[in-house]
């Protein structure tokens, strides 16, 4: 904690706190947006940052997710439309708020809601970070390539739409994908097919960029007719005796919050759906959830925000992102020379309370800036026309792959990646688990691998260390039951009984 003061004293110079604010005011424009992401988002920034420095690149990254979470709520509240998938749960109560007439003490709510989430998750990642990088210097390598494949199962099965099976397809595509070019042991070229420009691998931000921003450039610009815009009301006058009244309720979404965000590869959104699941099972007032209940509005902001910080508790400790926007974060970490990881508190402990300092002032840039703008932003830049913004992001996911090497092949990935990803979304294959698999590929070959060596082929190396046997015993429960075996073996038990 003290680390911590003194990094959020060091931090206040003039230039960090424009880098904090303007990192978080894109953030919240880009989440107000409909179709900038929160991933897609930190995607296109990190192509930008690549030549800063690293601490201010970093500063800028984690204001704009911040920012962007809390910025889906407002389009959620205001028109319907959640910026961000994190803020669909908000929509159920936000826009019957402002369907009423109470659209300004809607938006107070999500505001304030975002903010204690936010420091609330704050206070989890400093303190449980430490703690889980200790325990992670005991693992091995067959603990960490189960850390990689849980991450990619649990991901696959949670965004997969209609098959969880499709998750899992796109998952290990990526960790294919992560494969291309020499491997790290000995140096040996795989899906090279004898291509120069392949055998250093495959770079992650025109991936990345390709598999978020062209398709949804493709889907928004093939619309016949441009969705419209409800009459919106802007007074934004929050009730902070919402918040002292539902005390248990906000402490309740952020332990969902920040649990959900360090299981590898969930993300906010999943957060803010069950937040709002258990508020709605808790309530004295159930019937009300749906109809423009206040508690629906604080549950699901609380939690989305906390889920912030509980998702890059995996990432610095384990090197493994509790969330979607947390990959692409990990990935940008890498461009700059970070390596998170168990030893990560190790040689840069400084970089914990950078990195908490530097989600504290996001949460309290979210308080002023959604009190400044709110109004800004709903009157003139939600009511711009979808075609028109991605007229502009296009020409940024041009430049944002050709910028990391000034490669036009770089360039050729990116439009191949976003031909690739528009056919999945058609398809209902989701993009998540490719990029999160692409991100933990070399974390789960070069470990599998080792582990292989080092027991002589032994399977059973993944079940004889506890926390092995554990994880391993995670992963079958993953797949078996998105394919029902426990209801179908218990099916087969009852008639064996009968009969």
């Amino acid at each position: 904690m003290f680390a911590l003061i003194g990094a959020i004293y060091n931090m206040a110079t003039p230039w960090n706190l424009w880098l904090v604010f303007t990192g978080t005011l894109i953030g919240i424009v880009g989440g107000a947006l409909p179709g900038i992401t929160t991933t897609l988002g930190i995607a296109l920034l990190t192509s930008i940052t690549f030549s800063m420095p690293t601490a201010d690149a970093l500063l800028m990254l984690m204001c704009l997710y911040v920012g962007s979470v809390y910025g889906g709520s407002m389009t959620a509240i205001a028109i319907n439309i959640p910026g961000t998938p994190a803020s669909a749960a908000t929509a159920l109560d936000g826009y019957p708020l402002a369907c009423r007439g109470e659209a300004g003490p809607a938006l107070g709510l999500a505001r304030v809601g975002s903010f204690i989430g936010s420091i609330l998750g704050i206070f989890c990642l400093a303190g449980i970070t430490p703690l889980l990088s200790a325990v992670s210097l005991r693992f091995s390598s067959v603990e960490f390539f189960l850390f990689a494949l849980l991450g990619v199962v649990a991901c696959g099965s949670l965004y997969g739409e209609d098959l969880a099976v499709k998750g899992w397809i796109m998952g290990f595509l990526g960790l294919l994908t992560a494969m291309v070019g020499l491997d790290e042991i000995h140096a040996y070229p795989r899906y090279a097919f004898g291509n120069a420009n392949l055998m250093g691998g495959i770079a992650f931000i025109p991936v990345m960029i390709g598999m978020f921003g062209i398709p949804e450039v493709i889907t928004i610009l093939s619309r016949r007719v441009e969705p419209e815009t409800p009459p919106i009301n802007v007074a934004v006058t929050p009730k902070y005796r919402e918040f002292v009244m539902r005390l248990p309720l906000i402490l309740q979404s952020a332990a969902i919050g920040v649990g959900i965000g360090i299981i590898p590869g969930v993300g906010e959104d999943v957060a803010s759906w069950t937040a709002y699941a258990a508020a709605k099972r808790t309530s004295k007032h159930p019937e009300e959830f749906g109809k423009g209940a206040y508690e629906g509005v604080i549950a699901s902001e609380v939690a989305n925000n906390a889920c912030v910080g509980g998702a890059i508790i995996p990432l610095l400790a384990l090197g493994i992102p509790g969330s979607a926007p947390a990959a692409i974060l990990l990935g940008a970490m890498f461009l700059h020379g970070l390596r998170p990881g168990p030893l990560f508190l190790i040689e840069q402990p400084e970089y914990l309370s950078y990195v908490s300092s530097a989600l504290v002032y996001a949460s309290f840039a979210i308080l002023i800036l959604g009190l400044v703008i709110s109004r800004w932003i709903l009157i003139y830049i939600v009511r711009l026309p979808q075609k028109v913004m991605m007229a502009v992001v296009a020409p940024l996911c041009v430049v944002g792959a050709y910028s990391l090497n000034l490669s036009i092949f770089d360039v050729t990935i990116m439009l191949g990646f976003g031909v690739f990803g528009t056919i999945m979304r058609h398809y209902k294959y989701p993009a998540a688990p490719f990029v999160l698999g692409m991100v933990l590929g070399p974390m789960a070959d070069g470990n599998l691998r080792r582990a292989i060596m080092l027991s002589n082929g032994n399977p059973l190396v993944f079940v004889s260390r506890p926390a092995a046997f554990v994880l391993t015993v995670i992963v079958f429960l993953f797949l078996a039951m998105q394919f029902n075996l426990p209801q179908m073996l218990y099916g087969r038990f009852k008639r064996y009984m009968k009969q």
